[in-house]
């Protein structure tokens, strides 16, 4: 494998970890708000001082 190849699969790997790193928990939110049966709002999902 050339050096320049390595080195962008290397950059992209890097990328692709960050980006799963940081989208976790939202997703985890968003799935979780879109599935749930009585849907709550967003300022209760959002702040936890809502009541």
């Amino acid at each position: 494998m050339h050096e320049e190849t390595r080195d962008r699969l290397y950059k992209l790997f890097d990328w692709t970890k960050k980006a799963v790193h940081i989208g976790f928990i939202p997703f985890i939110l968003y799935v979780g708000y879109t599935r749930s049966v009585p849907r709550p709002s967003l300022l209760k999902l959002i702040s936890p001082l809502a009541a």
